[in-house]
């Protein structure tokens, strides 16, 4: 049965992907740094607007939760499913995620998350053909 409504789960379902997208670029970060790469720049340059577009983000987004009385908690978590529970306003929903569906989600997000970072540039470079 549903507690929460769609404007409440969509908010906390994309604070909860955000941050684990957040955990992603991280890692992406820490392996640029330390990894074999022969020039480090481009890369970190990217990450580093990733995360701070995804900063932004998720800082508004925990100023809304807060305004709704909202957390998420997570469960449970084994090799198929992670389950978190949801609240609002002292009205709670369990929700199961698939692992593999979860990655999908986070994958979207990061690809936004990029798309959104190469933005300036893309403008720029457009400009500097014409």
């Amino acid at each position: 049965m549903r507690y929460l409504t769609d404007e409440e789960l969509e908010l906390a379902s994309r604070f909860l992907f955000l941050s684990m997208a957040m955990v992603v670029i991280r890692q992406d970060i820490s392996n640029v740094q330390n990894g074999a790469f022969k020039i480090k720049e481009p890369y970190m340059s990217l990450l580093g607007k990733m995360a701070s577009e995804a900063s932004f983000e998720r800082r508004e987004l925990k100023g809304k939760m807060r305004e709704k009385n909202m957390q998420i908690v997570q469960l449970n978590k084994n090799d198929s499913f992670s389950s978190f529970l949801f609240i609002c306003q002292g009205r709670e929903e369990k929700r199961n995620y698939f692992n593999p569906a979860i990655r999908k989600k986070v994958e979207a997000i990061v690809q936004e998350l990029m798309w959104k970072a190469q933005q300036p540039y893309q403008q720029a470079d457009a400009g500097a053909k014409t």
